[in-house]
């Protein structure tokens, strides 16, 4: 039998799912709703704990609970790699016209707000030993946000690595004001020299951190999707290497493999 606080739930679900209540309503005050249900506040608050983690309401402190808006949804494709690797060479104003970004949101260039960050660091024992080289090796730690104008979260919180003297000769690539790049990394490494044979992603999940969820905007109970992805070159040298933190709610994984005919 369900529980006093699992009934008020279903039926302030129900309306939302109904259309009673649309993204952007704010709820009755918590006060009302005791009236309106004859339960206690503890009880309520049980309830709108549960739309909380369901993304189905969020409360806005000093103002109460409303229907939370749906967020623009991100289909990630493992396509994604080989459409960028066909731009990498296009001239600056056919790569500038559209970019990941856009390809996975359906959104144009001017919805987005972008931010980046570069620094230099040195190499620590786990990501050293992904690229192969010493501990200590000068690396290129990169930051990026990327959000939709009309929302605050972005669509996921991006670290890549690059081996500075591999980019070196570029000195456009070690300064941060020439973001966003017109074709994204693999045409960064192309004024290098450098063509990308193959792409590993590899994609765990985990609760978020504290710091993740409040800067993901994320609902309690959310998970995030951690994506590792490392880029070789075509002799088999890693070249690039991403930590990419996914929100679950917003976030779609697509993979397609065509499979060979016997």
């Amino acid at each position: 039998m369900a529980k006093a606080y699992e009934r008020i739930a279903d039926d302030l679900r129900q309306l939302i799912r109904a259309g009673e209540l649309h993204p952007g309503d704010q709820l009755p005050s918590e006060t009302k709703l005791v009236e309106q249900y004859g339960k206690s506040l503890p009880t309520l608050r049980q309830a709108l704990s549960l739309l909380q983690a369901e993304g189905l309401i969020e409360k806005v402190h000093g103002r109460g609970n409303f229907v939370r808006l749906p967020r623009t949804l991100v289909q990630r494709t493992n396509g994604r790699h080989q459409w960028e690797k066909d731009r990498a060479r296009e001239p600056e104003p056919l790569r500038a016209q559209t970019g990941s970004t856009e390809r996975d949101t359906g959104l144009e260039l001017n919805d987005l707000v972008f931010y980046a960050a570069y620094r230099e660091i040195k190499a620590e024992g786990a990501i050293a030993e992904a690229f192969g080289i010493p501990v200590g090796t000068a690396l290129l730690e990169r930051t990026y946000r990327t959000r939709y104008r009309a929302e605050s979260a972005p669509f996921n919180l991006v670290r890549s690595y690059l081996v500075r003297d591999m980019v070196a000769e570029n000195p456009d690539l070690l300064d941060e004001s020439k973001e966003p790049w017109p074709g994204g990394t693999q045409s960064q490494l192309f004024t290098v020299g450098i063509e990308l044979g193959r792409i590993e992603e590899r994609i765990t999940a985990r609760p978020p951190t504290a710091e993740e969820a409040e800067e993901l905007g994320l609902p309690p109970g959310t998970s995030v999707l951690v994506l590792r992805k490392t880029s070789y070159d075509v002799a088999g040298r890693p070249v690039d290497i991403s930590d990419v933190t996914l929100p679950g709610d917003r976030t779609e994984l697509l993979f397609t493999t065509d499979l060979e005919r016997w």
